[in-house]
């Protein structure tokens, strides 16, 4: 994906708003299963490397953010804060902690699949540019890329929903991550689940989008298939899988969600879901063949998306813009 539309004033404060957020303990939301009372400690004693920015998922794609816009434009101001920051965090020490988790009884469904993802995007991007704190984070990155794909060699069916159990959004980042660092074996395994899940897939008929959804079920799909099918294969599937797409039942689809409340928590993922949509659109768009009857209604698509999202990225409270920013520089600036 190409970087267009930024200016360094928008890449330095969603850079700020990402360092204060890897950082920021408080408010947590802590969705472990507590055996005892012993097991009831701050989540930085368990996480010592991402029990900031609200969640663990959360924490992991804000420091995805900040490595990403440091590799692009390292001379950003704060840059040198946002390496500081990241080195503190990033440790041998504290990722083995992580890592420990992980190899555990929780660690085989804690944020499985998309903080996991999250985190091999990230290992990913360290590792494509180089960086230092690859080191560190390698053994956490291990584990769970092992366990992604002991859990891709079992599960029978996808997770269709609009929030972070969907499957397929899970699938792309992490394809896109193994490709990126020339992982055959989990490339391989990410493409023969999204096939066995998708492939066979007509008249798709969800209806969508769902209150808190921030991925939309289909277009998340449809991103999926297009990264492991030749061009001529997918543009069929897609005919097949979202038929007549011009039509009044797909303006659902076609034009952003009005969002009422971005401060939120929930208002928040509309937001999410007008950035994700317009990505997909535009990758569906580039997809398909030039002139195909679907290549303008996606890019259109795309910039009404693109223009709604962005109107909510900054201002409406921690709820929204402890993530918002991932998903807002993921649109302009892909990974890896």
């Amino acid at each position: 994906m190409v970087e267009t539309g930024w200016d360094d004033g928008t890449a330095a404060r969603l850079l700020a708003t990402a360092v204060d957020n890897v950082q920021r303990n408080y408010p947590v939301h802590w969705t472990h299963v507590i055996p005892d009372d012993a097991a009831l400690v701050p989540q930085r004693v368990l996480h010592p490397v991402f029990a900031g920015s609200l969640d663990w998922h959360s924490c992991v794609h804000q420091a995805w953010l900040a490595v990403r816009l440091l590799r692009l434009r390292p001379d950003l101001p704060g840059a040198d804060a946002a390496r500081a920051a990241l080195e503190a965090l990033i440790t041998p020490e504290g990722c083995e902690v992580e890592a420990e988790f992980f190899r555990g009884p929780q660690g085989g469904y804690w944020e499985r699949p998309y903080g996991w993802a999250w985190l091999l995007v990230l290992d990913a991007e360290l590792r494509t540019w180089g960086s230092p704190l690859a080191g560190p984070l390698r053994p956490l990155a291990e584990v769970l890329r092992e366990r992604f794909l002991a859990w891709l060699g079992s599960a029978r069916l996808p997770v269709r929903t609009g929030t972070h159990g969907n499957t397929a959004f899970a699938l792309g980042l992490v394809l896109d991550a193994a490709r990126a660092v020339g992982d055959e074996e989990l490339a391989a395994a990410c493409a023969a689940a999204a096939l066995r899940w998708h492939r066979e897939d007509v008249g798709y008929g969800g209806f969508e989008p769902s209150a808190g959804d921030f991925l939309s079920p289909a277009l998340t799909e449809a991103d999926l298939v297009r990264r492991v099918l030749p061009p001529a294969e997918f543009t069929r599937w897609f005919e097949a899988f979202l038929p007549a797409l011009e039509e009044a039942r797909w303006k659902v689809l076609r034009e952003p969600v009005p969002v009422d409340q971005p401060d939120d928590p929930y208002g928040s993922h509309l937001v999410g879901l007008a950035l994700s949509r317009a990505w997909q659109w535009q990758a569906i768009a580039a997809a398909l063949p030039a002139g195909h009857r679907y290549a303008e209604l996606a890019a259109v698509a795309a910039g009404a998306h693109r223009e709604a999202g962005w109107r909510y990225v900054f201002g409406h409270g921690y709820f929204a813009e402890h993530w918002l920013g991932t998903f807002a520089a993921y649109l302009h600036l892909g990974a890896c």
